[in-house]
């Protein structure tokens, strides 16, 4: 047979059998191989794309997902149905200049190996393990090297996004489906920016942004983390507890009725002759306090507050003057 030959019916068949090996290395079910049997390419491509829609999800959704994507790799399968990622495969984030300079901290970052391992490490939910095979596929179009060796990946999850939706629709996945994984590619180095400067306001405004996908995110973000560092890691790791935290908190604070009226402030100010200042807050606190407890109506009147606050004056400031 030659090259140009079309595929015969034992090539098809060598092909599949050599994918669903590869999904049998991500169940744990084999060892991936070190000398595996490469099928033609075209003998994958023959392939209907549906069937390795199946064995991919099915891949993905293994406990070893990130060796039965090794055994693809192997057999020839990863660069026929995602050239896009084999592309990463010997990709480099740094250079040997740093090992040269005699740095003990130095490793040589290979964007495949990298890959791997946060689709390993992510939750097993569809939507999240294609995001974190995808979530790099940038970087081969964006590497940029300057002249101190120093290396550049700008703009790659806005250029991964836009190579995953080609990518997902190849694959005939749902409209749905193809736009919550692109959504994370997109936005799946945001979680990793957050630092305690963060007003609740920025809080807020990330949480909402992230239109329903903030817990598949912060999923993503975790298994991102990759690092062999201890220290470095639970750093990460604390820093997306302490988001996702501050997130609830906010949720929950807002989703509580306001039970005071706007003006407040300037009526207690008023009726107590008082300066902008914590004894405001003291009183606001107590009366808001009162609220939730059914001893006053929310939202009524400044002055249905300010009688209360006046009649218990005594108690809530008991170094005030008469």
């Amino acid at each position: 047979m030659t090259a140009s030959e079309p595929p015969t019916t034992e090539d098809t068949d060598a092909a599949r059998a050599a994918l669903r090996r590869a999904v049998r290395v991500a169940a744990g079910l084999e060892s991936c191989a070190d000398h595996p049997f490469v099928p033609r390419t075209d003998a994958f491509l023959a392939l209907e794309q549906t069937e390795v829609l199946r064995e991919l999800d099915s891949l993905l959704a293994g406990p070893q997902a990130g060796s039965g994507l090794e055994q693809l790799r192997r057999c020839g399968a990863l660069a026929a149905f995602l050239p896009e990622v084999q592309a990463l495969v010997g990709l480099h984030e740094d250079t040997a200049r740093a090992a040269a300079a005699g740095r003990s901290d130095y490793a040589h970052k290979d964007v495949w190996a990298h890959t791997c391992k946060v689709v390993d490490q992510s939750v097993p939910e569809p939507v999240v393990r294609w995001a974190a095979l995808l979530h790099d596929v940038g970087k081969a179009r964006t590497r940029t090297v300057e002249a101190d060796g120093t290396v550049h990946f700008l703009g790659h999850a806005e250029m991964g996004a836009r190579m995953a939706k080609r990518i997902l629709r190849r694959f005939g996945v749902t409209p749905e489906r193809a736009a919550a994984i692109r959504f994370l590619v997109l936005h799946h180095l945001r979680a990793a920016q957050y630092d305690d400067t963060w007003t609740d306001s920025a809080v807020r405004r990330f949480a909402r942004e992230m239109e329903g996908q903030l817990d598949a995110l912060l999923a993503l973000s975790r298994a991102d983390i990759t690092t062999l560092r201890a220290a470095r890691r639970a750093e990460g790791l604390h820093a997306l507890d302490i988001l996702e935290r501050r997130v609830k908190e906010i949720r929950e604070a807002d989703a509580k009725p306001v039970p005071l009226p706007k003006g407040l402030g300037t009526a207690l100010i008023e009726a107590f002759s008082l300066a902008p200042g914590p004894v405001v807050g003291t009183l606001r606190r107590a009366i808001e306090e009162a609220a939730e407890r059914g001893e006053l109506p929310m939202q009524a009147e400044p002055e249905v507050y300010v009688a209360w606050a006046r009649e218990h004056l005594a108690h809530l400031l008991p170094h005030a003057g008469p």
